[in-house]
């Protein structure tokens, strides 16, 4: 048989003689039939491969004559990693999350999880639903990681790796290098502020992490904590909101019974309008501008007409507005914008700060709108008076304490957290005023000191408790919130004063930033000297712990 061909070139027809018909189509690049090709080069060797014995030719890396070379140590040891369940999850999920996918431990499965296998689907969705409420309960984003890494680790899963943004939860799961991963992903769109929840989320992925709960159970704890009801009902929650109101009118040096109650019962009266606007379906940014108006209108008030009142000799206006401002300064989402910054999350925190900035815009907008039509309608307020603080400090010592119990109240903190919070938040304030005020350290400085001992200790009592740490750091932070810079800050605005007004601004976002960086700090330091488990090399000390990320500056 011969094949014919079509030669485009002559015009006529070409017949090969020999060749075997065939209907494969073969390229122009094909070799003929019948011509033997050399052998392909092997790989080339490595340069840091083991060297060849004496006597026999080097061979390439990865044929079968390197597998008679014995094995060897590198210089530095071969790193060990100690994951006990004696350690608390984060710590250990935050050592698995700081390492890279081959070099994770792989988990410990109970016999029957073996055999089956885990159920993959099931096991990723529950991990979303641990993640999505300790997003939205306010938690930093690399604990969030740490728990969705710790829950999927605690079920089989070995190769996972969580993501966490703003508003997306996401979670992908590869068996192996050859086989497709799986992935799934579920959105925040809610945010509630309820640390009675939220610790019991954290007991929950620490009994997922520690001991043998199965799946079942867990989906049906996880379900009686989505079913709970707040620990407080609203109207403790208003009362709360005037109470920290008017201890801060109290702390920034108001005076009098009088001024710590028009205080109270303008922060309670914004409070319900906040509560209206938002059962109305109004956004935050709209519920903060409503919160913001009651306390400025009463402040106004008692600048216009507060002579008519007995005993307004010391009365201020300015500490009655200060104190409601005190209420609805957002410092837990500022803090944990900072936190998840400062850990390497910058999507996130550039979130979180954007949000902290528009609920400060609502604040600034409500306030700035009563106090520019008291002054049109005569009020003399003054953004160069100063409030006379530290005249009594038993009676600031005691307001500082009342505002974080509040605040621990208003958090939704569990009733044994309380207590503690309350310290937390005393502890605070004795050391910025002997600080600022015996020491002589500027306000900034003596702000992040004393948020630092409020991250310090907050971190050491989330570890003997097993617990997050915000709900002993947040309330506690209360007393050092820069209401009295904001307030001032914003009447020099109103009052075509730029310079004063705007550097006022500057010193209440520098007041701030010292909290949020304070708190940050005093948590690494806690974590710094107490033994985490991770990667260790064996000439090293074991007590060391790898940092996030080293990149230098580049």
């Amino acid at each position: 048989m011969s094949a014919v061909r079509h030669s485009a070139a002559k015009g006529t027809d070409v017949v090969d003689e020999g060749k075997p018909d065939s209907d494969e189509v073969r390229s122009e690049f094909t070799p003929p039939l019948g011509v033997d090709l050399p052998a392909e080069p092997g790989p080339e060797g490595s340069a840091f491969a083991p060297p060849s014995t004496a006597g026999t030719p080097a061979t390439p890396a990865g044929t079968q004559a390197q597998a008679s070379f014995p094995a060897f140590t590198p210089p530095t040891g071969i790193p060990v990693v100690s994951l006990s369940k004696e350690t608390p999850w984060p710590d250990r999920m935050r050592a698995m999350l700081r390492m890279s996918v081959t070099d994770r431990p792989a988990p410990e499965q109970a016999a029957e999880r073996a055999e089956a296998g885990p159920p993959v689907p099931r096991v990723l969705d529950l991990t979303l639903r641990i993640g999505e409420l300790l997003l939205a309960g306010g938690e930093g984003a690399e604990d969030v990681e740490a728990a969705m890494l710790g829950v999927a680790h605690a079920y089989g899963l070995a190769r996972v790796e969580p993501t966490v943004t703003f508003t997306l939860l996401g979670i992908s799961y590869q068996p192996s290098l050859i086989d497709p991963p799986v992935t799934a992903n579920r959105t925040v769109r809610r945010r509630g502020t309820d640390y009675t929840r939220l610790a019991a989320v954290f007991r929950l992925v620490d009994d997922i992490t520690t001991s043998e709960l199965t799946l079942e159970d867990a989906y049906r704890r996880l379900a009686e904590i989505r079913r709970n009801r707040h620990p407080y009902p609203g109207w403790l929650l208003t009362v709360s909101a005037g109470l920290l109101a008017g201890a801060a009118s109290m702390l920034v040096g108001g005076g009098g019974p009088l001024v710590f109650l028009i205080a109270a019962v303008g922060a309670m009266l914004g409070d319900r309008l906040a509560w209206l606007c938002a059962g109305r379906g109004l956004p935050e940014f709209y519920q903060f501008t409503a919160a913001a108006m009651p306390a400025a209108v009463f402040g106004v008030l008692v600048d216009r007409f507060g002579h008519y009142l007995p005993g307004t000799s010391t009365i201020q206006a300015s500490a009655v507005i200060t104190g409601g401002l005190f209420a609805l300064i957002p410092g837990r989402a500022l803090v944990a914008a900072v936190q998840d910054g400062l850990t390497g999350f910058y999507i996130t925190a550039s979130a979180r700060l954007l949000e902290v900035m528009y609920l400060f815009t609502g604040i600034v907008v409500g306030v700035t709108l009563v106090l520019y039509a008291g002054v049109s309608l005569g009020a003399v307020l003054d953004p160069q008076q100063s409030l006379s603080t530290y005249e009594n400090a038993p009676v600031q010592l005691v307001a500082a304490m009342a505002l974080s119990l509040a605040f621990a109240v208003l958090l939704q903190c569990e009733r044994e957290v309380l207590l503690l919070a309350t310290l937390n938040g005393g502890v605070a304030w004795t050391v910025y005023g002997v600080l600022h005020q015996d020491v002589g350290m500027s306000p900034v400085a003596a702000t992040a000191v004393a948020a630092g001992l409020v991250g310090l200790f907050g971190q050491l009592l989330s570890r003997h408790r097993h617990a997050s740490a915000l709900p002993y750091v947040t309330a506690a932070i209360g007393p050092l919130l820069p209401g009295s810079a904001t307030y001032f800050g914003l009447l020099g605005l109103t009052q075509g004063q730029l310079s004063q007004g705007a550097a006022s601004l500057t010193k209440a976002a520098a007041l701030a930033l010292a909290v949020a960086i304070g708190v940050n700090l005093g948590g690494e330091i806690a974590r710094m000297f107490i033994k985490v488990p991770g990667p260790v090399p064996a000439t090293s000390d074991p007590a060391r712990r790898r940092a996030a990320k080293r990149t230098r500056g580049f």
